[in-house]
């Protein structure tokens, strides 16, 4: 009889314990993911993915958008660099065009991570990396939106607006039907122009003039001569200018020419080639290179 008794105190106490351990548990996780998510601060990662883009957006409330995704699988690596292990879905991916270094990785990502919904021009094209990537599409049965002038996006108090294409692009060269959107968080903001060429930037002046106003400017197509023309790069005026391109890559991206204009402008260039990803965040009130020091 004494032995039972004592058997049940034992039990209780394991009981006890292990429900004790899972709230230590629980407690552990929520302050390990309140840790690596800042409350308020708006991060956006320009991937190093070689020659292409890709760009994780993470609003000030913890939602995420995928802008491009790269070539191939380098984004992965990228990725898991600046998201925790146990971080698996992303809301909502953007494609800018479909460009093979645009495009590549998405595949991967949809792989291996929960997805939203997924964006893009409305672009048709004929290659072995889009038709995989709508293969996925339509097996994960993720929902596909058509980018259109005017829609918002919003990420927490963040908002980003799809400021082209505003028509049917289908049948133009996939760098001019590029989406072109603008961040807003607060006083900051945040202009990616995908590959859109000087076409894209006079249009683009004609329709929005000086609300073209930037702190970050993703600069265009790699920073190719087709685009960043003066006129255009001095409306935006950013204070950190992004450009997305292989380290000696073999279309001499960026053009001295582009550099030229970038400094006349007095932008900070930045280059993932150089640097490997540029994280710049923002308060809602200024904009900040995380891991620029030194520079």
């Amino acid at each position: 009889m004494l032995f039972s008794f004592f058997g049940k105190i034992s039990g209780i106490k394991i009981r006890w314990s292990f429900l004790l351990f899972l709230i230590l548990a629980v407690i552990v996780v929520w302050y390990i993911v309140w840790q690596e998510t800042p409350r308020g601060i708006l991060e956006v990662y320009f991937l190093s993915v070689g020659q292409g883009d890709a760009i994780l957006i993470k609003g000030p409330t913890g939602g995420k958008i995928l802008l491009d995704a790269g070539p191939g699988d380098s984004v992965i690596g990228e990725l898991s660099k600046v998201l925790p292990f146990y971080d698996r879905t992303i809301d909502l991916l953007i494609v800018s065009h479909p460009d093979l270094d645009h495009i590549g990785g998405f595949p991967s990502v949809m792989e291996r991570f929960l997805i939203g919904a997924l964006v893009d021009p409305g672009i048709e094209v004929e290659t072995t990396a889009w038709q995989r990537l709508t293969e996925i599409l339509n097996q994960e049965s993720i929902k596909r939106i058509i980018a259109r002038r005017g829609m918002k996006i919003y990420l927490g108090q963040a908002e980003l607006d799809i400021l082209f294409p505003d028509r049917d692009v289908s049948d133009v060269n996939p760098n001019d039907g590029s989406i072109v959107a603008r961040l807003n968080y607060g006083e900051t903001n945040y202009l990616f122009m995908g590959d859109a060429s000087e076409k894209i930037e006079k249009y683009l002046i004609f329709l929005d003039g000086k609300n073209l106003k930037a702190d970050v400017l993703k600069v265009g197509h790699h920073g190719s001569k087709t685009g960043t023309a003066i006129e255009f790069a001095s409306l935006v005026s950013p204070r950190y200018a992004i450009i997305q391109a292989g380290l000696d890559n073999r279309y001499g991206h960026p053009h001295e020419e582009v550099i030229s204009t970038l400094k006349k402008i007095k932008a900070e260039i930045l280059e993932t080639a150089k640097l490997g990803t540029i994280n710049i965040a923002s308060d809602g009130w200024q904009v900040n290179c995380l891991n620029c020091s030194g520079l």
